[in-house]
């Protein structure tokens, strides 16, 4: 710290305030610096492109072209955010660390440095800070460009991007401003949390491969019980602590160690090492560093865009969550789409709640899947709660249709279920209107909720504790359990609207840590974590936000 300390006095005497005539020097070098990038449309420094070009160009011209890192702790803490940001899962070099590093310390050195030379250091400082600004802000991706569908917003409120990179540089305090710019709340801090905890594993030698072999099951005797022993200890799944070894037995201590294992990875909990528990055994620790890597850059898309109070579905992890006050009150668990009618990624608002709802089966799932069951099963309808309406919405008698002579381009009735135990939707729906016809609700599928991977909807979102739910949204407004009770006795549906709107987050993470500081990992089901992690190995991109709401 002393040397730093001599080398930051050193660098204030060889660098003294400059004279009127130097700065007009220096001045002059950045405006034929940026005169270069305009005329020629890219700017090479130090072996690297300039990649925030019109951002770039705005802020010296805000700046009226004078340099605008003049201060050397202001250089020394952009070194250390640039390094900072290998714990977010990003990677350092994207924002000209070793150049960065290396011009610092030429400048602490006092060694004489020309003004076309100091200028374009200057420009590579700024653009340095642009590239991890905007990263931080909304992530290295663009995630339009990975789901057509997603409706996040993407801008800087009423700031301008260039004052705001100039309010970056001359506080008094850059390492300050930017935690005070990007504060992303307790889900991304675990995540970050979780990165550093496995980086560390790696650090110590990740963990050894489980042999294949027969399903292994406890109290067996096996030889690969010492390496899943060291497997479960390397990331914390076995508590050592008066854990006695037993040789190759399959121990019930040992077994408690597979069942927290399982239950992060989003396994059946059964203690039974089989196919699925091996597979996610032999993950190695680079891909959980770089699973967790896809989901903080997830998260950084999401998180300066909601309020302290919101409900979140993790569609990856089959979970939904209410949020207040920035903490996890209430948690479920969901059945989602299938790999074929995904559920998708959005943002809405959660504006009210029908119980005993209708169920209008939609026109694709009426004709492809209903159709065929009804011409084969001349009393489909005696069995089921369904009307049958024609285009003038008039219910008709399903014995008057001739079904065999209907198809898919020839279908002109619409099935209504009716409130019922059996409906679809079951006794409550949790409506946020929206493009996609998507919502939460109950469903008659109660057992489908013990299965580990719950991909079981057409896309809309099954809520295992539906009515629970409902008391947690509405038991400010004196809704109770008992009333919900009155209101389903009746058979009518009803429509209770929220006291106030509340944010409803449809987000996809296959990686996440929970409040007790256990890291989770789920499985990719539709195949989205691979387009993430390429794309975080791409060159750097600006794809300027407006700004602006």
């Amino acid at each position: 710290m002393a040397k730093r300390h001599v080398a930051i006095l050193l660098f204030l005497v060889s660098f003294p305030l400059p004279s009127s005539a130097q700065e007009a020097g220096l001045s002059e070098a950045v405006g034929s610096e940026i005169e270069y990038l305009v005329s020629a449309g890219r700017l090479d420094i130090r072996g690297v492109r300039v990649a925030s070009g019109e951002l770039l160009v705005d802020v010296y011209e805000r700046n009226r072209f004078s340099l605008a890192w003049t201060r050397p702790e202001q250089i020394g803490e952009l070194l250390t955010a640039i390094e900072a940001t290998a714990t977010d899962g990003l990677d350092p070099s994207d924002y000209h660390f070793s150049q960065v590093r290396a011009a610092y310390a030429q400048m602490l050195s006092g060694e004489p440095m020309a003004a076309n030379d100091r200028a374009e250091l200057d420009l590579l400082f700024t653009d340095s800070l642009i590239r991890l600004g905007y990263h931080q802000r909304f992530g290295k991706l663009n995630p339009n460009t990975l789901d057509p569908q997603w409706n996040f917003r993407r801008d800087i409120d009423d700031v301008e991007a260039a004052d705001a990179v100039l309010a970056a540089i001359g506080s008094s305090s850059l390492s300050a401003f930017l935690q005070a710019q990007f504060p992303r709340g307790k889900f991304y801090e675990r995540l970050r949390k979780g990165l550093a905890q496995y980086q560390q594993i790696k650090a110590n030698g990740g963990w050894p491969e489980f042999p294949d072999g027969p399903t292994l099951r406890p109290g067996a005797l096996d030889d690969r019980v010492p390496v899943l022993v060291q497997r479960l200890v390397a990331t914390g799944d076995l508590d050592t602590t008066g854990f006695a070894a037993t040789g190759n037995l399959y121990s019930e201590s040992l077994e408690a160690g597979v069942r927290q294992f399982q239950y992060r990875h989003g396994l059946d909990v059964d203690g039974v090492i089989g196919k699925s528990t091996v597979r996610a055994l032999n993950a190695s620790v680079d891909q959980r560093i770089r699973q967790l890597e896809v989901n903080l850059e997830r998260t950084r898309w999401v998180f300066d865009d909601i309020s302290d109070e919101y409900i979140l579905v993790n569609i990856a992890g089959f979970s939904a969550y209410v949020i207040r006050n920035s903490e996890v009150v209430w948690r479920t668990r969901v059945q989602v789409g299938k790999p074929y009618h995904k559920s998708p990624v959005f943002r809405d608002e959660m504006k009210y709640v029908v119980f005993n709802p209708t169920w209008t089966v939609p026109y694709s799932i009426a004709t492809k899947e209903m159709l065929p069951q009804i011409q084969n099963d001349p009393d489909y309808f005696a069995k089921r709660d369904f009307d049958v309406k024609d285009r003038n919405g008039a219910i008709v008698d399903p014995g008057t249709i001739d079904w065999a002579e209907l198809s898919r381009r020839n279908f002109p009735y619409t099935l209504v279920q009716r409130p019922s135990v059996n409906n679809a939707l079951g006794r409550i729906k949790f409506m946020f209107p929206n493009e996609h016809a998507v919502y939460l609700h109950d469903t008659p599928s109660k057992y489908l909720f013990g299965r580990a991977e719950r991909a079981f909807s057409h896309g809309c979102i099954r809520v295992e504790d539906p009515f629970d739910f409902a008391e947690v949204l509405l038991g400010a407004d004196g809704w109770t359990q008992q009333r919900f009770k009155e209101v389903l006795d009746s058979g009518e549906t009803k429509t209770v609207f929220l006291s106030r709107p509340l944010p409803v987050l449809l987000l996809y993470w296959t990686a996440e840590v929970r409040e007790d500081g256990l890291v989770h990992f789920y499985g990719d089901i539709y195949d989205r974590d691979q387009p993430v992690a390429d794309g975080l190995d791409e060159p750097f991109i600006l794809d300027r936000p407006p700004a602006g709401g």
